[in-house]
């Protein structure tokens, strides 16, 4: 079963909730199952690695950590506003999300 979520890869958001409060970023990732989303440069973690190929030093590296989408929003594209999105048909009879805040139409 396939959930259907108001963020898609590529949208910008702003975290509403959480440490990260405020930050905005572009969505790299979602996780439908568990509901969470990649965002760039927010949540940031310090991770431990081994040398590998990747990092032949090691050593701790900063990376992004999954975040819940209901700590999401996304960023309405004609204000800079964060706007909740809503569903509607467009002339051509498809489906496609919208920014309640402006009406308009989210590519």
């Amino acid at each position: 079963m396939s959930v259907k979520l108001h963020i898609k890869k590529g949208d910008t958001v702003r975290v509403i909730a959480g440490d990260n409060k405020g930050s905005e970023g572009k969505v790299m990732e979602i996780r439908t199952d568990k509901s969470r989303a990649i965002v760039e440069g927010v949540n940031l973690v310090k991770k431990h690695t081994k040398p590998n190929a990747a990092h032949p030093q090691g050593g701790i590296i900063e990376q992004e950590a999954p975040i819940h989408i209901s700590n999401l929003q996304l960023i309405d594209p004609k204000s800079g506003q964060p706007t909740r999105v809503g569903r509607r048909q467009n002339d051509q009879g498809k489906i496609v999300r919208y920014a309640k805040r402006s009406g308009e139409e989210i590519k």
